[in-house]
């Protein structure tokens, strides 16, 4: 949608989306980034309170993926039908009540459910923030969605850090989520007025609530797929690779994700200058190829501090290929934006949520090495796809 398209549309009923809408965009981002890594703090809390095993727990944490992938394909029409302001605000104010039962959820059923419920409110949020991210960026005229995604990465950083401080002066984990949900609470109430009172058109048509993803969207969602993959496997697996192959002490083998996530930030929150500059299809290929380039590091350079290079590298490189892949889920005609993001978002969780068990898969046939080795094989394909990705369609 171009930007003169864009203000047909908006000027009937609705101001064009500005500095207000842009500012709204961020906080809805950091909202989610800071309720989303809240939790992973407290995972050993909720297993020492109900008494589980790590097969147990690892089935209940997959309620929180199987939540949010039964939400993102529905929240497109949803969003078109009653508007960003509403949909956000009611998945926003879910995602803050299951937050903080979260910590209190003390059997089985209850913390299954509570994991599910909030999945599906992150799910719905994810979707739905970045369909206003895009209706702002195309008002905008410019490069913002590497922006809008490094105040979610911000508040991955924050959130996590945030509850560790409070569970470090002693607060249980109840009075920890209570803390920050107040502040979350307040974060919202101030967003609100802010947010966009439409969805991806001002005049409300409504779209069907499922379709399959087609032509340019179906490539878009694929590659998405393959970004969150990799992503995942240096979520879930950097730490294992430092310790069973390059011998790292425990206590420093989560410094390969840090420097994986704040390479990312840093460069998300100085993103939009540089796609700006560069382009979208040079993102996706220079992108890709730093990433591919980061993990043959990680898996051939014997050495610790190449492996905290070779992170960064992957961290720097898939920062701002996703803002670029949403971007362009926004801007394609094959489908209706917000089918289309629905689509392209859960496809890119899909990824993040199945690459844990691909990478570990194959990992037992083979070795953690070589599954390395296939996800750098994906992002160079990746790279290869930059021209048909950023081609007008």
């Amino acid at each position: 949608m171009s930007v003169s398209k864009l203000s047909a549309t908006a000027s009937g009923a609705f101001p064009i989306p500005g500095f207000t809408e842009q500012l709204s965009t961020r906080l809805a981002f950091l909202i989610t980034g800071l309720a989303m890594s809240a939790w992973a703090p407290l995972v050993p809390f909720a297993q020492e309170r109900l008494g589980v095993n790590e097969a147990t727990l690892g089935a209940l944490l997959l309620c929180l993926g199987g939540g949010s992938l039964v939400a993102m394909p529905l929240t497109g029409p949803l969003v078109n039908r009653f508007g960003c302001r509403k949909f956000i605000t009611l998945s926003l104010l879910l995602m803050c009540i299951s937050l903080v039962f979260l910590g209190v959820a003390s059997t089985i059923p209850t913390l299954a459910l509570t994991l599910l419920i909030f999945g599906m409110a992150l799910g719905a949020t994810d979707v739905a923030m970045n369909m206003q991210a895009v209706i702002v960026e195309q008002a905008s005229g410019r490069s913002m969605m590497s922006g809008f995604h490094g105040f979610y990465s911000l508040g991955g950083i924050f959130g996590a850090v945030i509850i560790s401080g409070l569970l470090w002066l002693s607060l249980s984990p109840f009075q920890s989520l209570l803390a920050l949900t107040v502040a979350l609470l307040a974060m919202l109430i101030y967003t609100v007025p802010k947010l966009l009172p439409y969805g991806n058109s001002a005049d409300g048509k409504r779209e069907p609530f499922f379709v399959l993803p087609r032509g340019k969207v179906l490539l878009l969602g694929s590659l998405c797929f393959i970004v969150f993959l990799a992503e995942g496997s240096v979520l879930d697996w950097s730490a294992v690779f430092l310790t069973q192959v390059r011998k790292v002490d425990p206590v420093q083998a989560g410094l390969g994700f840090a420097c994986f996530s704040v390479a990312m930030t840093i460069a998300r929150l100085t993103g939009d200058r540089i796609v700006q500059h560069l382009g979208g299809k040079r993102i996706l290929l220079w992108g890709g190829s730093c990433a591919a380039l980061g993990f043959a590091i990680v898996v051939f350079i014997p050495h610790t501090i190449a492996a905290y290079i070779g992170f960064t590298l992957i961290g720097l490189g898939a920062s701002n290929i996703v803002p670029v892949l949403f971007t362009a889920a926004g801007n394609q005609k094959s489908m209706p934006m917000g089918l289309a993001i629905s689509a392209v978002v859960s496809m890119g969780y899909a990824g993040l949520l199945a690459g844990p068990a691909l990478i570990g898969f194959i990992a037992e046939l083979s070795s953690l090495s070589v599954s390395f080795l296939i996800v750098a094989a994906g992002m160079l394909l990746l790279a290869a796809c930059a021209t048909k990705v950023t081609k007008s369609a």
